[in-house]
């Protein structure tokens, strides 16, 4: 099946969106330049009104159809799935994450399936942090180190 892409200019740069009519395959976080590109693909129409709604602050949950690609494993599923549970405005530590699935000493572990979340912001791995209530580094850029930045703003935004 064909994978369309859309652009969302955002305060914490260009938000790329993958996906197609079996849902969002994929998100991505940058400072590239939105590409010409015409008009969005209907599959992702949806997707990109629930990214700008989200970011003039006015939704605080995602109600799309998500289609990850790679699909993950069974544990990064998992986590994934109590990820979409810490809601807006909030944080979890890894540690919470790992409880809450049934593995508490897999800290690491979630933290791994954490930073492999291929559509960040919908499944809102930046509001996970460390116990020690520090910031650990955002996958949802192309390094942890530089979304950091990002997953501060996004943690201030939802705080507000």
């Amino acid at each position: 099946m064909t994978e369309h892409l859309a652009y969302y200019k955002s305060e914490v740069g260009t938000v790329t969106i993958a996906g197609n009519e079996d849902g969002i395959t994929w998100m991505h976080i940058d400072d590239r330049k939105i590409p010409k590109t015409g008009k969005v693909h209907p599959s992702l129409k949806k997707a990109v009104q629930q990214v700008d709604e989200y970011f003039r602050g006015e939704r605080k949950k995602f109600d799309l159809k998500l289609n990850p690609q790679p699909e993950g494993t069974e544990f990064q599923q998992r986590v994934w799935k109590e990820l979409l549970k810490v809601p807006y405005g909030k944080t979890a530590s890894y540690h919470d994450i790992a409880k809450r699935i049934g593995k508490p000493n897999a800290n690491r572990a979630v933290g791994n399936a954490n930073h492999q979340n291929r559509i960040p912001l919908i499944i809102p791995c930046h509001r996970i942090i460390g116990s020690d209530g520090k910031l650990t580094g955002y996958g949802g850029a192309t390094t942890a180190k530089e979304g950091l930045w990002r997953k501060e703003w996004l943690l201030k935004f939802e705080s507000e």
